[in-house]
């Protein structure tokens, strides 16, 4: 069975380093999102930016997804910032085209 994305993410260690989220799949929060994992270390995450581009897979993304090198994907790049306007988690994530659809929900504020 072939993973259904590919994601490499960073992370300013300056914010993170000497911290319990220093490692993001390791310690008490682990796998807890960067969002739950910064408000532990009192940043408040307020937004993230995704932009998704076309494009075909190289040969190592290949291998991993388990597609023909060259097949379609969609490559997102992911921003999350805090309520500063810190970066404070940036990500490459390589989703297969084939056999799946990226749905994405805007929440709407009134004020």
């Amino acid at each position: 069975m072939s993973p259904s994305h590919l994601s490499t993410s960073w992370e300013p260690y300056s914010l993170t380093g000497g911290t319990l989220v220093v490692m993001p799949e390791g310690g008490p929060l682990a796998g807890k999102g960067v969002v739950r994992r910064m408000v532990e270390i009192g940043v408040t995450v307020s937004r993230a930016t995704e932009r998704p581009e076309a494009g075909h897979a190289n040969a190592e993304e290949a291998v991993l997804l388990g597609v023909q090198r060259g097949a379609l994907v969609t490559r997102i790049a992911r921003t999350y910032c805090s309520d500063e306007g810190r970066a404070v988690e940036t990500a490459d994530i390589v989703v297969p085209t084939a056999g799946c659809a990226i749905e994405y929900e805007v929440p709407i504020s009134s004020r």
